[in-house]
């Protein structure tokens, strides 16, 4: 994971490009989400993150249409309400260990809760391990809720989605495993352990009621099969070209949107079945990491550019 630049930009693409942001029953002019300069053109021009320090990892947006990004170099997590250009740090962490750090994002309006996956480095280990929790924190004050730490001595909690159940799925990365934690608990449990197919899994998502998870190491996407609650064997989709280094994952209008972390692009996977058809929206980014649908927009993280910016959603 790499770090070319120690600043944090939000950069706007073309306004003319983006129609309408719509999250939820609320409609927004993408213009009123966020204010451009007065000169130049808006695919050029960035929001400058005024700690400098902060690299975009993942993100999620919020019912009121206010952007949550995650940092991965520092232990802060950062929004940027609509219409300002100013992001504000909105979770701190700073009393923690040094070293602490941020993955994935995930806000869920329904309950008014910002899941985050939060890592600390175990000092004195090389290779470096880490010690992961999950962490929920109110949506609207940042005010702390649940905190669950990864069991073992070196986990690596990445991202998460709601299923079908309202139960949140939690991705561990460096242990080949998914939890389960159902809604109102504190604790998850184990739904599924494969060291042999999930060992790197990253990304994880529903679409149309089944979850799907990828491999960042193996660059492979799974469907995984749930029967009455028990998960089965990871079944594997066999894509018509390769995705590199998948990494963020979400569903949107029937596809996967997935974030290639190796090969710089953002692609849609169209399924068929346990086979997919790739079509690639954006390349030629530097280590994108996350992706987040929001009506007609997808926002990326471009992390090791230090940027978040907007792409049309596919139809």
């Amino acid at each position: 994971m790499r770090f070319a630049r120690p600043a944090l930009l939000i950069a706007l693409t073309s306004v003319a490009a983006w129609t309408q942001l719509r999250i939820g029953e609320q409609k927004l002019e993408a213009s009123t989400l966020f204010n451009t300069a007065a000169d130049g053109d808006a695919s050029t021009t960035g929001i400058l993150i005024g700690d400098e320090k902060s690299q975009p990892e993942s993100l999620t947006v919020a019912p009121d249409g206010t952007l949550i990004v995650g940092s991965a170099s520092s232990p802060y997590v950062y929004k940027l309400r609509p219409g300002s250009t100013t992001a504000e740090k909105f979770i701190d962490v700073s009393s923690e260990p040094a070293g602490t750090f941020f993955f994935g994002m995930l806000a869920d309006g329904r309950t008014h809760t910002l899941w985050t996956c939060q890592l600390t480095p175990v000092p004195g280990t090389s290779p470096v391990k880490r010690r992961t929790a999950l962490r929920s924190w109110d949506l609207a004050t940042g005010a702390p809720k649940i905190r669950w730490d990864l069991p073992g001595d070196n986990t690596t909690c990445n991202d998460f989605s709601i299923g079908p159940d309202k139960a949140l799925y939690v991705t561990d990365t460096a242990n080949g495993k998914i939890y389960r934690l159902p809604r109102g608990k504190a604790k998850a449990q184990l739904f599924l352990e494969d060291m042999a197919n999930l060992h790197g899994i990253d990304g994880i998502t529903f679409l149309n009621g089944t979850l799907y998870a990828n491999n960042v190491i193996t660059s492979k996407i799974y469907r995984i099969p749930i029967t009455a609650g028990k998960a089965g064997q990871p079944v594997e989709i066999q894509l018509d070209q390769p995705v590199l280094g998948p990494d963020g994952m979400r569903a949107a209008n029937g596809k996967l949107l997935v974030a290639e972390n190796k090969s710089g692009k953002i692609s849609v996977i169209t399924l068929d079945g346990d086979r997919g058809s790739v079509t690639v929206i954006k390349e030629g980014l530097k280590t994108p990491t996350g992706v987040e649908p929001a009506g007609d927009l997808i926002w990326v993280t471009e992390r090791a550019a230090g940027k978040v910016w907007p792409l049309p959603a596919p139809k």
